[in-house]
């Protein structure tokens, strides 16, 4: 593996998207080139996130904040600041986590998601929650051996959380 000691720290440059009423918080590692520079999650065209959260909830997302705030989502991500190189987390070192345990308390999130393998390494190895917290397939271009399909099954345990009624 190639060591990019030099890339610079980045730190997330956008806020959470949330409100007091939201029941499940998706995080994904640390937001990619594209989506750092739209300051919004999972905003490359190529990343299958938003046609497959349409296909669970099965609507077409016009504005996705909305979206994520009429059904109850939370989106974050577990590095509030580390050095990568470009998108990809496997660059990632010198991270420092965001405190997932404080948006829980100010919240109704009893679920949390994580998009990909390098999300969940990084959540059980940093974060300490009382979530329940489950890992989910990468809607990432670089994980196109999973289907659209594939994800829409492993994803719709997120509408479930979203919808549960107390």
């Amino acid at each position: 593996m190639t060591d990019f000691i030099d890339d610079p720290i980045l730190t997330h440059s956008f806020e959470k998207l949330y409100d007091e009423k939201s029941r499940v918080l998706i995080l994904g590692s640390f937001p990619s080139v594209v989506s750092r520079k739209q300051s919004f999650y999972y905003a490359n065209p190529a990343n299958r996130f938003w046609p497959v959260m349409a296909k669970v909830f099965e609507e077409t997302i016009s504005d996705r904040a909305e979206f994520c705030h009429r059904h109850h989502i939370a989106l974050w991500d577990v590095i509030a600041s580390c050095r990568i190189h470009g998108s990809s987390d496997s660059s990632i070192h010198d991270v420092k986590v965001n405190n997932i345990q404080d948006l829980v308390d100010s919240t109704e999130i009893q679920a949390i998601f994580m998009t990909g393998r390098k999300a969940m390494e990084l959540y059980q190895k940093y974060i300490t929650c009382t979530a329940e917290c489950f890992g989910l397939p990468s809607t990432s271009p670089a994980n196109a051996t999973v289907s659209i399909e594939q994800l829409k099954e492993a994803y719709g345990l997120i509408r479930e959380y979203a919808e549960e009624k107390d």
